[in-house]
């Protein structure tokens, strides 16, 4: 009996320029290792408090039924507030995929082969589980916001802070990509940024150049 083959995507997020998505690169490696075909790997520098990652979007638009979303951990997927969060893992699970991510225990195979009451706690207690995992991200997302927001305070207080610094990376490869002729979303998933800060980028050049 020819037995079904597993299909993985794999989605690797990192914040900002100065971390490095390299490290999350073993997870491809892991994911072939169980046994899954990886269909997709989707990398991109983005906060997870945005719903508008480029690559994110690639990826559920790629999404096929009985498919996996891999990815190293929650925080990885969704750092949003939860009923948006929860918007974001129904858009996964509506293309008929599921989530698999270490620290969150995967009931659904257990789920599916349930019935009656099992299949309903079983359910329940995975949504409970998801939901948790979703809020835990959150609330780190919150602590670490409130206190780089008190660091930047005292920084002020004691006359050192200079501001934040510009990526110039980043603004040099957006506005190559404008001036080469690509479209505004084109130019967001290629500099793997939001098309807001594309259009921002962008006029801001504009304006330098006047």
């Amino acid at each position: 009996m020819t037995q079904t083959p597993r299909i993985a995507r794999v989605y690797l997020r990192v914040s900002t320029e100065e971390q490095d998505i390299e490290r999350q690169e073993a997870i491809v490696h892991n994911a072939r290792a169980a046994g899954y075909y990886v269909a997709g790997i989707y990398r991109e520098k983005a906060s997870g408090a945005r719903a508008d990652r480029p690559e994110l979007l690639r990826m559920i638009a790629d999404l096929q039924a009985g498919e996996v979303v891999i990815a190293e951990k929650i925080d990885r997927i969704s750092r949003l507030p939860l009923a948006e969060a929860e918007r974001l893992v129904s858009s996964i699970r509506e293309k008929g995929a599921r989530l698999a991510v270490p620290g969150i225990v995967d009931l659904s195979e257990l789920a599916a082969d349930a019935k009656g009451v099992s299949k309903v706690v079983l359910e329940s207690v995975q949504e409970m589980l998801l939901k948790v995992a979703l809020q835990v991200a959150r609330d780190d997302y919150e602590d670490r916001r409130e206190r780089q927001r008190q660091g930047i305070d005292l920084a002020r207080t004691a006359g050192k802070y200079a501001g934040r610094k510009a990526d110039v990376t980043m603004h040099e490869r957006i506005i190559a990509l404008r001036q080469s002729g690509r479209s505004i979303a084109e130019t967001a998933r290629l500099a793997r940024c939001s098309e807001s800060q594309v259009k921002r980028i962008w006029a801001q050049a504009q304006e330098g150049a006047t």
